[in-house]
């Protein structure tokens, strides 16, 4: 009885490449490939403008990239449980940076979101969408019999406490936008490990009641409400409703096959964030319906094959971690481009890979760099991990007949 009541050990078979994260690999290096020239595109005249070098911001994002990249390799070649005992602590480091950010970070336009290190910046906010999800994940996978078996207190403590701290922090920065994105992508590992839907309904009723005391206690969000509940109103195309109008214009002006690349007129000054929030708007411009489009289909790829990757994962942790990560990716793409097009308010939320920002960029990298770790390990040990689980639960079983 002693000999079987011993957990088994999961072999772990050599990781290898599968069609999902090649295909991954593949799309994520064409939208970055795009984002950096549409970078450049996008922020030439205003980078002209302002330092007298058109390179300035295509060079920064360049040497963000370049870090990016063995950041993104590391994270997918290394198996990604080693990340699991780690990420307690890299949640505490960065909800102590996310605090600290706010009293001693550089304040730009009213905020205080982000750590000066000389030209470049640091955006605590942005780390948190990658260690948040591994802290829940970690914590749910360590639980995952008590959860599997309807344990309440094991599914939300101390998970609901991380993430509501997390979203506070963001909130307070102030980025309303990227708060209830940060608390739906923690909330994912919770969902996929069953949260109650009526316990998700709450989730998602509290949510909303910050988002509206939010919105109603910032002159400025109620302008852009205001704004794109009707954008015909002259009274606020130069005002609140100025950057929407100007990325309609941008928009309508690329037609179906775009004016070229490079020969986008938004640019030149008159739609504002060209290059950050409001890259697509230059996208279709300069690219046309055609390019539009095509920057849907990609992300649409991408979350297909989070799903999968997801789905075939062959751990809970791995499966819970990878469903976080897409649902990041995919709605934060959809936030952004449907700010531009004018389905949602302009919320000030980048499109990840493509537009310009530092420690987006990296962080959306090392974000990809897991998923494909993930989906390495899934085309090997796909099932095998869960079986040996529950085989370590049957001999347990055997060895206490008493036990709960």
């Amino acid at each position: 009885m002693t000999a079987i009541s011993k957990r088994a050990r999961p072999i772990r078979l050599p990781a290898r490449h599968t069609r999902e994260s090649l295909w991954l690999i593949g799309v994520s290096l064409l939208l970055l490939l795009l984002g950096l020239v549409m970078t450049f595109s996008a922020s030439f005249v205003q980078s002209t403008a302002q330092t007298g070098d058109a390179f300035g911001v295509f060079n920064r994002q360049a040497f963000w990239f370049a870090i990016g990249v063995p950041i993104a390799v590391l994270a997918a070649v290394v198996d990604y449980r080693r990340w699991r005992p780690l990420a307690t602590v890299a949640l505490i480091g960065t909800l102590a940076a996310m605090v600290l950010v706010l009293f001693i970070g550089e304040e730009i336009n009213g905020a205080r979101r982000w750590f000066s290190l000389g030209p470049l910046n640091l955006q605590p906010s942005e780390i948190i969408k990658l260690t948040l999800p591994m802290y829940v994940a970690a914590v749910l996978a360590k639980r995952w019999n008590r959860v599997r078996r309807g344990d309440l207190f094991a599914l939300l403590l101390p998970t609901m406490p991380a993430i509501a701290a997390a979203a506070l922090l963001v909130v307070l920065s102030p980025d309303l936008e990227s708060a209830v994105l940060v608390a739906v992508i923690g909330l994912t590992p919770l969902f996929i490990a069953g949260l109650p839907m009526r316990l998700l309904a709450v989730s998602g009723a509290a949510l909303g009641a910050v988002a509206w005391f939010g919105i109603q206690g910032s002159a400025y969000r109620i302008g852009r409400i205001n704004a794109w509940l009707d954008p015909t109103n002259e009274a606020f195309r130069d005002g609140y409703g100025y950057q929407t109008t100007q990325g309609f214009i941008a928009l309508g002006n690329g037609g179906i096959w775009g004016t070229g690349l490079g020969q986008g007129r938004g640019k030149w000054l008159y739609v504002p964030n060209a290059h950050t929030d409001f890259i697509y708007a230059i996208i279709g411009e300069e690219l046309g319906l055609v390019g539009g489009i095509g920057v849907l289909i990609a992300f649409l790829v991408l979350t297909l094959l989070g799903c999968r990757i997801a789905s075939r994962a062959p751990d809970a942790f791995g499966r819970m971690l990878a469903a976080a990560i897409t649902v990041w990716l995919a709605l934060q793409a959809a936030i952004n481009i449907s700010s531009v097009v004018g389905v949602l308010p302009v919320t000030g939320v980048t499109l990840p890979l493509v537009s310009f920002g530092g420690s987006s960029l990296v962080i959306t990298m090392a974000g990809i760099g897991v998923l494909v770790a993930i989906a390495r390990q899934a085309g090997d040990n796909a099932g095998l991990d869960e079986s040996l689980e529950l085989d370590g639960e049957l001999n347990d079983a055997a060895a206490s007949p008493g036990s709960p």
